[in-house]
């Protein structure tokens, strides 16, 4: 595609968290946006940036997307153009106004109740307000969505991938399609609920999985193991047998050590800060015990594991990772992959990203590719279509097809 000095519309994923007094916390969305941006403006582009933050119900200021423009005006160390809108004239004439090889920023996508319901009338009021020559999809995190940003869009304007996208739906669809082996995937977080499809792809393709955090719990109580007063999810009992059921067909008698549950936890009364670290076998689980962590036998178990592996895909923290004392499974894996760097490590998204980040001193570097989708890697790693990326194929196959018949 012809991009050089045209008016280019981003979407990208500046849904970052934010602190109490609204400044922000983690720019790794950012920053993993600017080789798309910096690609593009050496190319004499007018770029203007869509996006979303947050869940804001209308036109909620504290939900603008200011900060981050002026975030990104600091790491790009340029001007950064700010308009408090996302269609209509004021728009139009900004981005008229504004130089080549200049960026725009406009405002939180979803203080329009369009954007969300995939409103193609919103997508062609953009493309419009915009006046952009082409569309590029970098919002990794949000390409599961059928939203007017990922998927209408795509029908008004000729579209693309951007560098983050292409190296995310790559690195992640390699690893779970072609992986360096033995493949080890190390599930965590709180519910086998929201991971069942992934977990079910891992049984298949995997050729170990170690869980941890709050979903082992659950798949303890499945085996018959009291797990005092942890929180455990009552109605997954079919879904883990279906999972065993799979996975006894691949490991036969050695389905154990094919899905590796603890085999003790770092326990407390309740969740308080100031509470030390308590490790039990799980036969001490006492009544009122809440397990928040892997204990100590189970991550060198663990360590044990990854050391032996080619390709570790992490998706979770393994306890609460918030407390200091129930950090230790989470920090040790970190560790772990960090010191081996022949290994490919991939991070999932979300909460196991923000973590990973705030442990490596080296900006995430310390791993083969941290992601910045939570649910998009999720639906990735378990094959589903993400629709953003779908509507990118059927936005290219028109091209090419429109292209075909001028030659005819």
């Amino acid at each position: 595609m012809p991009l050089d000095h045209q008016t280019v519309l981003v979407r990208a994923d500046y849904n970052v968290p934010l602190a109490s007094d609204g400044s922000i916390s983690d720019d790794l969305r950012i920053k993993a946006n600017l080789p798309t941006l910096q690609y593009l403006l050496e190319r004499g582009c007018k770029l203007v940036i869509i996006s979303h933050l947050g869940r804001p119900e209308g036109k909620d200021k504290s939900l603008s997307l200011e900060p981050v423009a002026q975030r990104l005006a600091e790491l790009l160390k340029r001007d950064i153009r700010f308009v408090d809108d996302t269609i209509g004239d004021k728009v139009y004439q900004a981005i008229k106004r504004a130089p080549k090889s200049s960026i725009t920023v406009l405002e939180n996508l979803r203080f329009y109740p369009e954007e969300e319901v995939d409103d193609h009338e919103f997508a062609q009021k953009i493309a419009k307000s915009t006046g952009a020559n082409y569309f590029v999809q970098d919002g990794f995190g949000v390409v599961h969505r059928a939203h007017a940003s990922t998927h209408a869009i795509t029908l008004f304007i000729p579209s693309v991938a951007g560098l983050l996208l292409e190296r995310e739906y790559d690195t992640i669809t390699s690893a779970m399609e072609a992986p360096k082996r033995p493949l080890v995937a190390v599930m965590g977080g709180a519910k086998v609920s929201d991971k069942i499809a992934v977990i079910e792809r891992f049984v298949k393709i995997a050729d170990k999985i170690i869980i941890g955090g709050a979903m082992a719990n659950t798949f303890l109580d499945y085996k018959g193991v009291s797990v005092g007063a942890s929180k455990i999810e009552s109605d997954q009992h079919e879904v883990l047998q279906r999972i065993y059921g799979a996975a006894s067909k691949k490991a036969g008698n050695k389905v154990d050590d094919f899905i590796i549950l603890p085999t003790d936890v770092a326990v407390a009364p309740s969740l308080s800060p100031d509470i030390s670290r308590h490790v039990v076998a799980l036969s001490n689980i006492k009544s009122d015990d809440i397990a928040l962590d892997i204990g100590d036998e189970s991550i060198e178990r663990m360590v044990r594991e990854v050391k032996s592996a080619g390709t570790v895909i992490w998706n979770g923290p393994l306890g609460y990772s918030e407390l200091p004392a129930y950090a230790h499974g989470s920090a040790r894996l970190a560790l772990a992959l960090a010191e081996q760097p022949e290994t490919t490590s991939i991070i999932g998204g979300g909460d196991t990203a923000d973590f990973v980040l705030k442990w490596d001193s080296n900006g995430g570097k310390s791993f083969t590719h941290v992601s910045t989708g939570g649910g998009a890697s999720l639906e990735l790693m378990a094959g589903d279509k993400l629709p953003g990326v779908e509507s990118l194929l059927d936005a290219r196959r028109q091209i090419e097809y429109t292209n075909s018949n001028k030659h005819k």
